[in-house]
């Protein structure tokens, strides 16, 4: 059983995720005016539509095209000594230290505490439908889950195949797909919780929520 607690403590030595900025294609790349430390933001509206703190133009064929911080943090690290040099696209041009948030921290520990079960293959996936009643009733938390549970419909190339759920007992506490929408091969479908650590994970999540400060 994983120390839920200890999990924590050390996400809050390190609260943060440090994040490469490549660049996107091939091209000659200018820097934008930041530096080293400067705080930038990601992007906004309801859309994501407002791009982020511009960092870098990268010119290719006379068509100079922005790279802009995809989330919002620090700049740690800035390859100042590429200005006006040709970069192959991949080329990590800077590093970006996001700090975590309240959600991204319970995130994270859900996703190291809970018992994954993962996609088999990138396709549409569904509950059997009486699973799915439930869930859409009473939430996916009054679903306990059991080893050989016939779990899931597999929806690709227009063919359907039921999927059977291997693993521990316990209930459903997160669900990480949406219907309608494919789902990569090894990506998350559910996070199983054994009844007996419901009540350690709710309250190590009720911390997080009420102490953790977030970087501005």
């Amino acid at each position: 059983m994983l120390d839920v607690t200890s999990l924590l403590e050390s996400i809050k030595a390190e609260p943060y995720t440090e994040m490469p900025v490549r660049a996107p294609h091939t091209g000659v790349i200018n820097f934008a005016g930041v530096r080293e430390g400067d705080r930038v933001m990601g992007p906004c509206g309801e859309w994501k539509e407002v791009p982020g703190t511009r960092i870098a133009t990268i010119t290719r064929e006379h068509n100079p095209k922005p790279v802009a911080a995809f989330d919002k943090g620090v700049i740690q690290v800035l390859n100042l000594e590429m200005e006006g040099h040709f970069v192959e696209a991949g080329t990590e041009i800077a590093v970006l230290r996001h700090y975590l948030s309240r959600d991204e921290v319970v995130r994270i520990i859900l996703r190291k505490s809970l018992q994954l079960f993962c996609a088999p293959e990138r396709a549409k996936y569904y509950f059997v439908p009486d699973v799915d009643k439930k869930v859409k009733i009473s939430g996916s938390r009054s679903v306990t889950v059991q080893d050989g549970m016939e779990l899931f419909i597999v929806s690709r190339m227009k063919r359907e195949v039921p999927l059977i759920y291997h693993g521990a007992e316990g209930v459903i506490y997160e669900v990480y797909f949406k219907q309608n929408e494919n789902v990569d091969a090894g990506s998350p479908l559910i996070g199983v919780c054994p009844p007996d650590q419901i009540a350690q994970i709710e309250d190590v999540i009720a911390r997080v929520q009420m102490d953790w400060t977030e970087a501005e």
